[in-house]
């Protein structure tokens, strides 16, 4: 099944006003490679600025409440963000689950909420080094994808982003081959959750030191259907590589 290529950014907390200049020339880039579907998950403070001037790309948000709404100070709920101009948004983030100690279960809870507000979802998942070094890497990130995945999970909402969290930021990533077995190995769970047919459409990312280096090698594997990129996606001039990659 042919699934249309998915590059998102994700900026973290980095950008203010003036790295909207970025956005920008991130959008013009997509432009000229409509084959590949672009996103930029930037601060919530940049959201509405960023949807603004966004044309061929999406902004989405790195986070949301699981609640619509509430007694939850510092939180956004999926509908705020989709009001700020967001029309996806990253959920369980190793950072999150492990900063802000997010089990399965409140990840579930995040995408279950996002959809319900009319948001598409990356659901992402990911060993740490110690686990894959001792061999458990894949009934680690198999569980997680059990544990973590919605109610009605389904390929034109959600995608899986697949980071290991020993490779994000480090410039290290795992062979092409660790990589090509992790996917399809997601893509089999999948299949044993969803069905087939919903799995075979479903994207699975790749993400951790994602560069215009390693982009079109690891793109090229078989069940890798993009990218969740961090760093490389602050600038136009680090994120176009990886964009052109992928189309």
């Amino acid at each position: 099944m042919s699934r249309r290529k998915l590059v998102v950014g994700n900026w973290k907390m980095n950008g203010l006003r003036a790295q909207l200049a970025e956005v920008d020339a991130i959008d013009a880039f997509a432009a000229g490679h409509s084959a590949v579907e672009v996103g930029l998950c930037v601060p919530a403070t940049l959201i509405a600025l960023a949807a603004e001037r966004a044309k061929a790309s999406f902004i989405g948000a790195q986070d949301c409440h699981m609640k619509a709404s509430g007694a939850h100070t510092g939180c956004l709920s999926a509908d705020m963000l989709k009001e700020a101009g967001a029309g996806w948004v990253i959920v369980g983030h190793s950072e999150r689950r492990a900063d802000q100690h997010e089990s399965c279960a409140d990840v579930a809870g995040k995408a279950v909420a996002a959809r319900q507000a009319g948001l598409n979802v990356i659901l992402c998942v990911g060993e740490a080094l110690k686990t894959r070094e001792a061999g458990e890497a894949l009934p680690f990130v198999l569980d997680q994808i059990e544990q973590s995945l919605p109610e009605g999970a389904a390929a034109d909402w959600l995608s899986i982003a697949y980071e290991p969290i020993w490779a994000i930021g480090t410039g290290h990533i795992p062979t092409m081959d660790q990589i090509a077995e992790m996917h399809g190995a997601i893509r089999g769970k999948l299949a044993e959750l969803i069905g087939a047919d919903a799995a075979a459409a479903m994207r699975v990312l790749y993400g951790g030191s994602v560069s215009g280096d390693n982009a079109a090698e690891i793109f090229a594997l078989e069940d890798v259907d993009g990218g969740l990129v961090g760093g490389a996606s602050l600038t136009a001039a680090k994120f176009s590589p990886v964009i052109a990659a992928a189309h």
